[in-house]
């Protein structure tokens, strides 16, 4: 009997060593390449370079970066036009981000369009149908206005990682997708036109790639950019992250957005045991993490503001010690329309990830382009195809235009303030989102690229100014409070306008009296 539950002991033991031991696999499978089919089927010449087709042909499109925008895009032209497609990516292994984490209702409307839909299954994707917002100990809950659409319509959160995995997946299945991993070094141009990329592989290998149409979505620290728009790149804060574990959120499915000092605060589930927390730190350099001072500010000043359910789980978080940065950015869409060539993505336009825009505006970007590509069959007439898409930059505004205008107002009026009229103005917004009825659903709708109208951002932005002005006056004005309000409406002017400038005036609001609006498809030859 001792023999026996010796030797059961020992196989129980070294069973659990196998089992161990092969989860850890399975575990690191996930971040290694190897689950994304890389098809490398060009054929490569040793005197030049050159990469090409097996039939010695050029690709139809080079798509430079495979993140979200560029795996979306090549799965998009691959499978809907049929096109050759050649992306090129830095890495292949799971990003593994802090932000990109929060599709919002309009982005899952524009996933499903795109046939991408199924890239949120099997990743414990979590379903969002709105937000709760927190200010000095109150909060008022935010629907997405979801009536008129499927059950399975709401925006959705999750690992940012395993998203760009899912769909990276997806376009290396089709045929004519070829998916390599390796750094784009610059761009091939010929008399002002771009014929292609030159690259070096994981191996170091230099290879030069050729294609009618070069896009760029290398992301927000593209370093080709520079050659296709005119970037002005503002960093107004930073966020710090955090994943809290094994924690409730007051209001299920629903991100959270706390009112804080000096800036806003967010959490938002990414798995069904995880919530992410995002902390927005104004300005341009960050507490230390190495030193502790990190810590000590999220424990001293930030700790205190959340809300008293998640408290427990967010000082866990700090005590683990996985506390991430990453710099906040903007960056309006400033193309220069080059033959050969475009920009998307982050590479091209961003704004404050407060609101979770990001995705949206890339999703409905490709969607736009894909239109306006669909009945070329010819894409080597550089210059026309310039020509012809430059209708690309007005008919993507009212999407592109109104989550970034909402991100970059929003976040102006979220954070603290010394000066009494935006400290006004912050509780008028508040106050109004609580009221609820169109004073609400109007403005998440806004928000969750559900109603894509820009008029209709101006128009609530102003309505929030409004109110914080009657809430100065009601019931007996004075000329300190009058004077409060003037300067809250001349405050929030001094917010929006020149945002809208930015965008741009005429493309947001009166698209089509832009030539470019109504730019008809180069004839075939």
């Amino acid at each position: 009997m001792a023999a026996e539950f010796i030797y059961g002991v020992i196989f129980a033991v070294l069973l659990g060593f196998y089992l161990f031991y092969s989860s850890q696999g399975r575990k690191k499978s996930g971040k290694d390449t190897a689950s994304i089919e890389i098809r490398d089927e060009c054929v490569k010449n040793n005197s030049n370079g050159e990469c090409r087709w097996e039939n010695g042909e050029d690709a139809d499109v080079i798509i430079v970066g495979a993140g979200v925008a560029g795996a979306a895009l090549a799965h998009t032209l691959g499978q809907v036009d049929g096109r050759r497609v050649h992306v090129i990516e830095r890495d292949l292994t799971e990003p593994d981000r802090i932000v990109g984490e929060l599709l919002q209702p309009g982005g899952y409307l524009k996933l499903i369009e795109l046939g991408l839909e199924g890239c949120v299954k099997e990743i414990d994707a979590q379903q969002v149908f709105g937000y709760a917002l927190y200010k000095d100990g109150k909060n008022t809950k935010l629907s997405y206005p979801l009536e008129k659409f499927h059950s399975d319509v709401s925006g959705r959160s999750f690992h940012n990682g395993r998203f760009i995995q899912r769909m990276r997946e997806k376009a290396a299945s089709l045929p004519n997708v070829r998916l390599v991993q390796g750094t784009v070094t610059s761009l091939l141009e010929e008399k002002e036109t771009v014929k292609g990329v030159a690259y070096k592989t994981k191996t170091g290998e230099e290879l030069k790639a050729y294609a009618p149409l070069t896009i760029v979505c290398d992301g927000c620290f593209s370093n080709l950019r520079r050659s296709l728009c005119d970037p002005k790149v503002e960093v107004p804060s930073y966020f710090v992250g955090l994943v809290l574990e094994n924690c409730q959120l007051p209001h299920q499915n629903h991100g959270h957005v706390i009112l804080a000092d000096p800036s806003p605060i967010l959490f938002y589930p990414i798995s069904s045991w995880e919530v992410r927390c995002l902390v927005d730190v104004p300005g341009q350099k960050v507490p230390s993490i190495a030193n502790g001072e990190m810590a000590n500010y999220l424990k001293t000043v930030v700790a205190p503001q959340i809300p008293p359910e998640l408290y427990d789980a967010f000082i866990a978080a700090i005590d683990k010690g996985s506390i991430r940065t990453m710099p906040n950015r903007s960056m309006p869409a400033a193309p220069h329309p080059t033959p050969g060539a475009l920009l998307m993505g982050d590479a091209f336009n961003m704004r404050h990830p407060l609101t979770g825009g990001g995705m949206t505006v890339a999703l409905s970007d490709i969607v736009v382009l894909r239109n306006l590509l669909k009945p070329l069959q010819d894409l080597n007439d550089a210059s026309l195809l310039c020509k012809y898409l430059e209708s690309f930059y007005t008919l993507r505004k009212p999407v592109a235009s109104t989550i970034n205008t909402l991100a970059g107002a929003l976040y102006k009026v979220f954070c603290a303030s010394s000066d009494q009229a935006r400290n006004e103005m912050r509780q008028a917004c508040f106050d109004y989102l609580s009221l609820g009825g169109v004073c609400s659903t109007g403005p998440v709708a806004l928000l969750s690229g559900l109603n894509p109208r820009p008029l209709s951002l101006v128009l609530h932005f102003f309505a929030v100014a409004i109110y914080g002005v009657g809430r100065l006056l009601l019931p007996f004005p004075s000329l300190k409070r009058i004077w409060i309000g003037a300067r809250l409406i001349s405050g929030a002017s001094g917010i929006i306008f020149p945002i809208i400038k930015a965008e741009g005036v005429r493309q947001m609001f009166f698209p089509a009296t832009v030539p470019a609006y109504y730019r008809a498809p180069p004839p075939l030859k």
